[in-house]
């Protein structure tokens, strides 16, 4: 529950998480639905619900961990993997996120409780591959963590008819079944999610319009900034590894890889792995004996600071930004016309869903291009351009003009002349991080239009 309390900072993923699929926001749809008819539906619970819920959920599969562990191993391994797991700073920087890596994590964890692995009497294979199939419908992705662990059991089953006849056809067809017919009624056609997420993202590349890292990033960045201080000991665990273990770094070594092919890369992507890792930490502290509490004493404080950092300092002025436009609502009303203009790099802060009322909202966009036009350049791209040819070009007189601006300092000085001109005053400005990249600076401001300029 203290993650909740620490999401104030880089939450952008949480609103660009939004358009790319249906659970979360059919799930958010339903509890704001409800508060809404309990008349409680205020902008703190409509923040805060979703995180409590996500939080909850993660605290139940951190649990479940430590249970697995303490039937498959020592005592003192469960401990220590439960205790890895606590300290993990990406676990609290992500656990409580709305983001479909999150559930994918969490169905992932619940679901390994349930599977057969070397040594471990306890297992239900309805109920894995229940868990299984869910996570694959919240994310597609999930099967390439789960395709070694399936065929796997595959191998070890003894009758592979009953398996796949009995098991997993028959979770697989209902699952997919009722994803289909509740995206075909949202959607007011038939259409199949999954393969649309497999065309677009794998067959068509989308995905690289938001970025492309080299092949080898997860293994030299991604995995080990996830893992963080936890490395070391991490290694240790994987030299201890016995046959039994083998099936767990096979499948962190294959989920790394087929990661690595896409040229999109995210260090999210890989979190459904890392309680996989926990495990190996946990076995490396249990085995050292006269250098465990320094150890333990270490790998705390080296993830106490990123966690209390990239939680409650870094890239925060996104949410904090929001919660002063938040008061323009308190004074709007259907004289007062208030717009707002986002000139920010997309997905850079949330929306409704922070002011939850009215406000008119312009921000730049940038969709990807499903029609394979070579010289597509989104609205983003071609204000970065030339930003004050696209303001002069987009509001050619006052009348059209915004109430309010918000951006990046760093773009300050290219339209200083435009916010002279149309007498716009620095209202507020509002700390974001301490490493302004590109077009992200180090401060948030509001540019507000003079009353003597505005016009019925």
């Amino acid at each position: 529950i203290l993650n909740i309390f620490l999401t104030y900072g880089y939450e952008t993923w949480e609103w660009k998480e939004g358009i790319r699929g249906y659970f979360y926001p059919l799930l958010f749809a339903l509890m704001y639905k409800l508060l809404h008819l309990m008349n409680y539906d205020t902008v703190y619970l409509l923040v805060f619900v979703p995180r409590v819920f996500q939080a909850l959920l993660a605290a139940y599969a951190d649990v479940k961990l430590y249970n697995l562990v303490l039937r498959w191993e020592t005592p003192d391994v469960a401990k220590w993997t439960y205790f890895c797991q606590m300290c993990s700073w990406f676990t609290w920087f992500c656990c409580t996120r709305t983001l479909t890596n999150t559930m994918e994590t969490v169905l992932t964890t619940l679901a390994l409780c349930f599977y057969p692995i070397p040594g471990s009497k306890m297992h239900n294979s309805w109920k894995y591959l229940s868990l299984v199939s869910l996570a694959v419908v919240v994310r597609p992705t999930a099967l390439i963590v789960w395709l070694p662990l399936l065929f796997y059991h595959f191998c070890v089953e003894q009758n592979k008819l009953k398996l796949v006849a009995q098991r997993c056809f028959p979770i697989a067809a209902l699952t997919l079944g009722v994803s289909t017919l509740i995206d075909s009624v949202f959607y007011g056609k038939w259409i199949l999610i999954q393969w649309n997420f497999l065309k677009f993202n794998v067959l068509h590349n989308v995905a690289v319009f938001y970025g492309a890292h080299p092949w080898h990033w997860y293994f030299t960045q991604g995995l080990p900034v996830v893992i963080g201080p936890h490395l070391p000991l991490f290694l240790h665990g994987c030299s201890l590894a016995t046959k039994k273990h083998r099936i767990l770094l096979i499948t962190i070594l294959w989920t790394t890889a087929i990661y690595s092919v896409l040229a999109h890369k995210e260090f999210r992507f890989v979190y459904p792995v890392l309680p996989f890792c926990m495990i190996f930490c946990g076995m490396s502290l249990a085995k050292l004996q006269a250098w465990r509490k320094p150890a333990a004493a270490a790998l705390l404080l080296f993830n106490l600071i990123p966690a209390l950092y990239t939680g409650l300092i870094h890239q925060r002025g996104s949410l904090d930004v929001m919660h002063d436009l938040r008061q323009l609502c308190d004074v709007s009303d259907s004289q007062n016309s208030t717009e707002l203009l986002f000139l920010m790099p997309c997905h850079s802060t949330p929306l409704y869903s922070h002011l939850h009322c009215p406000l008119k909202l312009h921000f730049l966009e940038c969709p990807p291009d499903l029609t394979g036009n070579e010289e597509y350049v989104d609205e983003a791209d071609v204000f970065f351009s030339n930003p004050l040819r696209w303001l002069q070009t987009s509001f050619p007189s006052q009348t059209t003009l915004p109430s309010h601006i918000v951006m990046f300092d760093a773009l300050e000085k290219e339209i200083a002349s435009f916010l002279e001109e149309n007498r716009f005053a620095k209202q507020a400005e509002i700390f974001h991080t301490h490493f302004p990249e590109g077009r992200v600076g180090r401060n948030i401001l509001i540019y507000t239009r003079g009353s003597e300029t505005k016009t019925n």
